[in-house]
C-alpha cells in the first residue's frame, strides 16, 4: 500500500506546472545575459525536496565577465554548514536568444534560450552533496533552470532538479548586482 501512495505521488508531483514560454510575460523588460552578469553579485538560495523539505541553504558571491564573446561566471559557494565549492561557467552566445554553457561537473552542454525578461536552460550535472554519515557523494541531476529580470539589478531564478528523470526538488536563488 505504501507503494502505490509513493508512486500515486511522485506522478502528482511531476504532473505540476512548471514555467514555459508559452507563458505571458509579465515585464517590459528585456533580460540580456551578457549585460546583467557583467560584474558583481551576491546571491541566496536554498534546495528544497519534493516535500519542501529545505535541505540545503548558501549564499554564493559572483563575479561575471563578459568579452564580447563569452561569458564567464566564477561563482563561489559557502553552505550553512561552512562547506565551499566553486563553479565556473564558461557561456557562449550561439544566436540571437540562444547560448551554451560549460563548467567543470556539467555532462556535455548546458543549452539556453532567452526571451523577453527570462532565460531558461537545462543541463545535467554532477553535484557534490554531504551526507549524513560526513562524507561527500556525487549525484547526478538533471536542471530545468529558470530566470527572470525582475530588476535592472535583480534576477529570481529557479531551477526544478530531477534524477532519474523524478523530480527530486527545487533550487529558488536571489541574484543582486553589486556593481
Amino acid at each position: 500500500m505504501r507503494i502505490l501512495a509513493l508512486l500515486s505521488f511522485l506522478f502528482i508531483a511531476a504532473c505540476t506546472g512548471k514555467p514555459s514560454f508559452d507563458d505571458p510575460t509579465l515585464s517590459s523588460q528585456k533580460l540580456d545575459l551578457e549585460e546583467f552578469f557583467d560584474g558583481e553579485f551576491v546571491a541566496y538560495g536554498q534546495f528544497q525536496d519534493i516535500l519542501g523539505t529545505v535541505r540545503r541553504s548558501f549564499e554564493v558571491r559572483i563575479v561575471g565577465d563578459w568579452d564580447g564573446e563569452r561569458l564567464r561566471l566564477v561563482e563561489d559557494f559557502v553552505y550553512e554548514d561552512g562547506a565551499t565549492e566553486q563553479r565556473v561557467w564558461t557561456l557562449v552566445k550561439t544566436g540571437e536568444d540562444t547560448w551554451q554553457g560549460t563548467a567543470p561537473g556539467v555532462i556535455g552542454v548546458a543549452n539556453g534560450v532567452e526571451q523577453d525578461n527570462r532565460f531558461n536552460w537545462k543541463y545535467e550535472i554532477d553535484l557534490p552533496v554531504p551526507s549524513a554519515d560526513g562524507t561527500v557523494e556525487t549525484l547526478r541531476v538533471q536542471f530545468d533552470d529558470w530566470m527572470w529580470l525582475q530588476s535592472e539589478d535583480r534576477l529570481l531564478n529557479r531551477a526544478y532538479v530531477k534524477r532519474y528523470g523524478i523530480d527530486i526538488g527545487d533550487v529558488i536563488i536571489s541574484f543582486e548586482k553589486l556593481n
